[in-house]
């Protein structure tokens, strides 16, 4: 788990000492990422630069590492979880090693196998392979894009990537040298609250997709998917459920053990949920000294930490708990952003960061219940199809008068989102978890592209699922995998826990646990009482009875409150000092704030709240990165102890 970045001329010698100063000056920007090492090597037409947070191996496997004799260089940012079975195949084959760890295992399976090797690997990882024989760079992002990698072409030529954006800024020379904001993804962003791959803010940057690899020759980048995710979904008759469920369980505790690889201790994020306390109890089979955190507020309903220490102690545990004031919470918000690198405005954001800082104090991996819901049917949104069932019944005319009725009826009124959605199909309604700003509510954008709506995103995606035949389920669960899990959730996970020096691992996310959970019928995933169906049952004998039924909360924040009471001035403030207006008109976001402060005060069921967080984080971003008027304290040493 590390902070990688290197830029390659592969069509001529251009690396010189300013090239060089270039790559070290913006390792600055990921030291968070690796407070344990900080490395650098070059030759002609290479440059690698490497923080390393270390793991596995910690006395060897230094990057850049060398290997065949100096052919190959690889930098690599993640885990490989099935290491030790991929170097015992690949001695048996020849292959020499020179440490105990796996980087060694990748470049050595690429050696051998090329490009395949993307196919035998088991975890996380962002990696970077120079062949100095062939002059050709190859490199890899994980199946669901769990560690980063952002890719830019400078004006000698070159091309740079990087696992920190920022660290991409420096080198190009700051915003404006890497293309100003992007338009097309601003708008994305207040319809989805993250900027969807493979683009990002920044027109001049993107982003290396999840589950693709790619080659750099003579100067050019070819980037190929390799990982096409499908749900081959077999019915389970009634006398099989039973195996099925045992399946289930034995690969979860399967994928657990193998992320519990590691020589330094790994702990446990623990929620009030199904998914994370399912983890924390398959972990403590393999360290029965486990510590678990979970964080809250101090806002009754808007925290997990009783019925998460109760988990804790039902599965017996040591737990460790971190409250979050509305103080801290909007202190910590630029830093926050200045480690997202693009904005996301998930307010889950902003605890989670505080807990990987509490957890970090403690242990150095924690495993957590990411993907879960995406692979076995966990979001309530998952139901609506067997809620519109009706609609889908009913003469295209009779829908498409209801969804004009929708329109006549006052916001906030129950049915009124019922009857709008039930009368636009799938491709239409569903782009995603979140729906922060429709199409008809961007009057304040002054660039607004007509032209330009959700659909542009996941139109390709929903074409897909139709030509593979999939239900309305599993279509939602498909397009999820693109956008929202790998555009928020993992987005989050890596950038708050690495903000703190933390890897986070995700054993729901893993090619065995997806190639079990990708055969499920829509029935074991999804109900009208439940979600998850499957995997509740699977974990009937794993996690405590009070959890396994409990209403999803994840890490509920408070911003609707907060944005009329304790963060209202806060966030007047930001909006008054931004300097957007070439993009917002700053008047509306205004009234917007005092009507959503008026709101809660006469007791309306209208809430702004997640419209102006989105707002809110993006004019944050815009003061650090474009306007260069914010600016975070960041920690110059972050947990240089090895633990």
């Amino acid at each position: 788990m590390c902070g990688l970045l290197a830029y390659f001329s592969t069509d001529a010698d251009r690396v010189d000492d300013a090239t060089v100063d270039a790559v070290r000056g913006a390792q600055h920007c990921m030291r968070h990422r690796g407070p344990d090492e900080n490395e650098a090597w070059w030759d002609g037409r290479a440059v690698f630069g490497f923080n390393r947070l270390s793991f596995i191996d910690i006395e060897h496997s230094h990057q850049p590492m060398p290997y065949a004799d100096g052919r190959y260089r690889i930098v690599f940012n993640g885990e490989i979880y099935n290491y030790l079975e991929l170097r015992a195949e690949l001695a048996a084959q020849g292959a020499q090693f020179a440490t105990e760890g796996d980087t060694e295992a990748i470049v050595a399976g690429y050696h051998l196998w090329g490009a395949d090797v993307v196919h035998r690997l088991r975890g996380m990882f962002a990696f970077l392979i120079w062949d100095t024989q062939e002059q050709t760079v190859f490199g890899a992002r994980d199946p669901f894009g769990i560690k980063p990698l952002f890719t830019a072409r400078l004006a000698d030529g070159g091309i740079v990537f990087s696992s920190e954006k920022k660290a991409l800024l420096e080198v190009l020379g700051g915003s404006a040298a890497a293309g100003g904001v992007d338009g097309a993804s601003l708008q994305h962003y207040l319809t989805l609250q993250y900027v969807p791959e493979p683009a990002t803010l920044h027109a001049g940057i993107r982003r290396i997709e999840s589950g693709t690899s790619f080659t750099v020759r003579d100067g050019e980048l070819t980037t190929t998917r390799y990982f096409h995710p499908s749900f081959p979904v077999r019915p389970v008759a009634k006398d099989e459920q039973q195996a099925v469920y045992d399946r289930i369980a034995d690969v979860l505790d399967d994928s657990v053990r193998m992320h519990m690889r590691a020589d330094v201790t790994v702990g446990s994020f623990l929620s009030g949920g199904i998914d994370s306390t399912a983890i924390a109890a398959l972990a403590k089979r393999y360290n029965p000294k486990l510590l678990t955190f979970t964080t809250g507020f101090e806002r009754q309903g808007f925290s997990e930490i009783d019925v998460a220490a109760e988990s804790a102690a039902a599965i017996g545990v040591e737990h460790i708990t971190k409250v979050v004031t509305a103080a801290e919470f909007a202190e910590a918000i630029p830093l926050v952003v200045w480690y997202l690198d693009d904005p996301v405005a998930d307010p889950a954001l902003v605890p989670l960061y505080f807990i990987a800082r509490e957890a970090r104090k403690h242990v150095k991996v924690v495993l957590s219940g990411e993907g879960a819901d995406e692979l076995f049917g966990g979001y309530n949104i998952y139901r609506e199809p067997l809620s519109l069932a009706a609609f889908d019944r009913m003469p295209a005319v009779l829908r498409r008068a209801l969804g004009t009725l929708s329109t006549r009826l006052p916001d906030g009124m129950r049915g009124k989102d019922l009857l709008r959605r039930g009368a636009i199909p799938l491709e239409q309604r569903y782009y995603g978890n979140a729906r922060i700003f429709r199409d008809d509510e961007l009057g304040f954008l002054e660039r607004r592209d007509p032209d330009l709506s959700h659909v542009t995103v996941t139109r390709e995606l929903y074409e897909r699922t139709r030509a593979a035949g999939y239900d309305d389920v599993t279509a939602m669960q498909y397009v999820d995998l693109f956008t929202w899990l790998r555009g928020d959730i993992l987005v989050k996970a890596d950038k708050m826990t690495m903000a703190n020096s933390l890897e986070l691992r995700v054993p729901f996310l893993d090619p065995e646990v997806f190639a079990v959970a990708s055969t499920l019928p829509v029935d074991q995933r999804v109900t009208r009482e439940t979600t998850k169906y499957a995997l509740r049952r699977a974990l009937e004998q794993i996690v405590p009875a009070h959890v396994l039924n409990r209403r999803k909360l994840g890490f509920p924040v408070p911003t609707r409150h907060w944005l009329a009471e304790d963060l209202h001035d806060w966030a007047r403030q930001v909006i008054e000092e931004s300097r957007t207006d070439e993009w917002l008109d700053r008047r509306q976001v205004l009234a917007m704030l005092a009507a959503h402060r008026e709101n809660q005060r006469n007791g309306s069921p209208v809430d702004h709240s997640r419209k102006l967080w989105t707002l809110l984080v993006f004019m944050v971003w815009h003061g650090i990165f474009v306007e260069e008027r914010i600016k975070p304290e960041i920690p110059e040493t972050v947990y240089p102890v090895r633990l």
